[in-house]
């Protein structure tokens, strides 16, 4: 029973047994069960009595078990058997497993139960609940004939069992309580040892704090260093070296205790699990007859030291201290091999680290490490041998062999346009013509001029004035070459395509009737039977290339036809393209193709040679660092 309900039949139990026990009326047990409720006797001692107790109250009882165990853990198990010596029956126990199962009172009768033997009975059982959590069952066993008797061995047993549910309560409040003392005290020796800086100094301090509070003689612990154990302090002694018999015991029995993996206590109680305590009794011997108590140190499945406390044999260690220096030692202990740890140098450290990271590689466990070392290691054998061609890539444009610019002859106009930029020329194709009406007029000028010259020549040859009619002659010289001029001029006034190509620039559309000066630019006209290719080299890669290497090329228009071509030239300007310096590399196609033409653009990768897959890939990275290196290194 718990809650109010629980507290009330207390309540009632106990101020009615106070006004029998003073009136004389309670018999022998019933003084003895008030008796060790007063005295906070064990919950099973008092088991024992209380039972005994609500079976001779509740009349025809032929069997009574109270069952106890861990709180709502278990496992549960009788504690206290009605009458002395002997052994409930199967639907006795059938009864308390149902109630602990369902975890509410019940009654089975005798039609409810598998079991023959219990054919004739009454079993009643009864959770024990503190504050919600099942600390075990109480059942008791009445004669079936006798059902006349089941109401009121209901409420007996109901009003009796507030009895053990505060008996249980004020053992879990106790155990509460020195679980906070335990804590409190634990907590006192942390702030103790964490306040020194230094590995030393913070075990002496623990170790006599620990002394001091615990009433012990002396307190020492020691740390495993290379499969040995080396005492590290002693309370109340700054340096032990004098000491060297005691310490060699101390270490012996911490040994004693780190190998066993459990507490030793020498001399041990008699319901102790054995343990080998030979070190320990000649610890006591040294010690003239002490009682030792050994904590092993661990942290993470790992004992890493031990801490011994020495108390005179009439004090001794009983269950509650040992309690307390186990808290004590599981909280205190991993802090200082923490600071222990930290405190050595870092060559040791390193030391440490490395060993600890190959136990953990070739010894059990840590899989995912094993198979992460096993990857790197397929990894640096591949990268040791891989080899692949190394390239240089580059930003790649298709220009013409020749490219022919067609010009202005002279000073003049638009007069019209035939082709412009991208379209196709044959030789001989007329391309543009010069307005030629100016050019037309001055020959008809001096076309005039030449016929006045002739027939002054004439009348000179015949009036015979030889001197005038050279001048004359030499005048129709001049009229002849300058019409001579006119006419190739007039003739030039055609602009034609001087070899079959494309017309890569020029377009006049727009400046039909425009003038033009002798030497302006015009058309350039490129032939479709010979390309060279324009590599841009970023600088980083420059030096890898030399005349001769061979590359592939792929424009963007054809990027199913890779285009192989050869080095021919390697121009040791720089330029600027995109904000990054490139130099201009020439190349040569190997091979044509009717879908080529001037201005395409496209990627190209030159082979160098061949090379390790990680070179390759870690090049720049590596170029990089070594300028950085070099720019700050002195």
């Amino acid at each position: 029973m718990s809650g109010p309900e629980g507290e009330g039949s207390l309540g009632t139990a106990v101020d009615e047994l106070t006004t029998l026990s003073s009136l004389g009326r309670v018999s022998f047990l019933e003084q003895t069960l008030w008796q060790q409720f007063n005295e906070v006797t064990a919950p099973d001692k008092f088991a024992r009595a209380w039972l005994g107790l609500q079976c001779t109250l509740i009349p025809e009882t032929k069997l009574g078990v109270v069952v106890l165990g861990e709180p709502d853990k278990g496992p549960f198990a009788p504690v206290a058997y009605w009458p002395m010596g002997t052994v409930g029956s199967d639907g006795l126990m059938e009864a308390a497993e149902r109630a602990v199962a369902e975890r509410q009172s019940l009654v089975q009768g005798p039609e409810s139960t598998a079991h023959p033997s219990a054919a004739r009975s009454w079993c009643i059982a009864r959770p024990l609940l503190v504050d919600g959590r099942l600390f075990g069952v109480v059942a008791i066993e009445l004669d079936a004939a006798k059902q006349s008797h089941l109401r009121g061995a209901i409420r007996q047993l109901q009003w009796g069992t507030g009895w053990l549910e505060a008996t249980l309560r004020r053992e879990l409040m106790r155990a509460e309580k020195a679980h906070l003392e335990r804590t409190a005290a634990a907590l006192d020796l942390v702030a103790v040892g964490v306040e020194q800086y230094r590995f030393q100094d913070a075990c002496s301090a623990a170790v006599t704090e620990l002394a001091t509070r615990l009433n012990c003689e002396q307190v020492s612990i020691g740390f495993v260093r290379r499969h040995r154990i080396v005492v590290t302090a002693l309370s109340h002694v700054a340096q032990f070296g004098q000491r060297i018999n005691l310490v060699r015991h101390i270490a012996n029995a911490m040994e004693e205790a780190v190998d066993q993996q459990a507490i030793v206590l020498c001399p041990f109680p008699a319901d102790w699990e054995f343990r080998i305590d030979r070190a320990h009794r000649e610890l006591a011997q040294v010690q003239g007859g002490r009682s030792i108590l050994t904590i092993p140190l661990h942290a993470s499945g790992r004992f890493f030291g031990a801490l011994t406390l020495e108390r005179p044999t009439d004090a001794g260690f009983d269950q509650d201290a040992i309690a307390l220096c186990d808290c004590i030692a599981n909280v205190i202990g991993p802090i200082l091999e923490e600071k222990r740890q930290n405190d050595r140098l870092i060559f040791f450290k390193l030391l440490e680290s490395a060993r600890t990271q190959l136990v953990r590689l070739f010894g059990p466990q840590y899989f995912g490490r094993k198979l992460t070392a096993a990857l790197a290691v397929i990894l640096v054998a591949f990268f040791s041998f891989a080899k692949q061609t190394y390239f240089v890539n580059a930003s790649a444009t298709l220009e013409g062999s020749v490219q022919r610019a067609i010009i202005a002859p002279f000073d003049g106009y638009i007069g019209s346009q035939q082709v412009r930029h991208g379209d196709l020329v044959h030789a001989g194709d007329l391309m543009a013509m010069l307005d030629d009406s100016d050019l037309m007029i001055e020959r008809l000028k001096w076309f005039t001029k030449k016929g006045e010259q002739e027939r002054e020549y004439a009348k000179a040859l015949a009036k015979q004035e030889r001197a005038d009619a050279a001048i004359i002659q030499a005048q129709i010289e001049q009229a002849n070459a300058e019409i001579a001029l006119l006419d190739e001029q007039i003739k030039r006034t055609r602009v034609v395509a001087p070899f079959d190509g494309l017309v890569i620039s020029g377009d006049l559309s727009q400046s039909v009737g425009a003038a033009v000066r002798r030497g302006d630019e015009l058309f350039q006209i490129a032939p479709l039977n010979s390309y060279r290719v324009i590599l841009k080299v970023d600088e980083r890669d420059i030096a890898d290339i030399a005349k001769g290497q061979q590359g592939t090329l792929l424009v963007t228009s054809m990027p199913l036809r890779p285009l192989h071509y050869t080095v021919t030239r390697v121009t040791p300007i720089s330029e600027t393209d995109e904000g990054a310096n490139v130099f201009r590399v020439e190349a040569e196609l190997s091979e044509l193709s009717d879908q080529l033409r001037p201005g395409m653009k496209g990627v190209s990768k030159t082979d160098i040679d061949e090379r390790l897959l990680i070179e390759i890939w870690t090049r720049r990275l590596i170029a990089w660092l070594r300028v950085v290196a070099w720019k700050w290194l002195p």
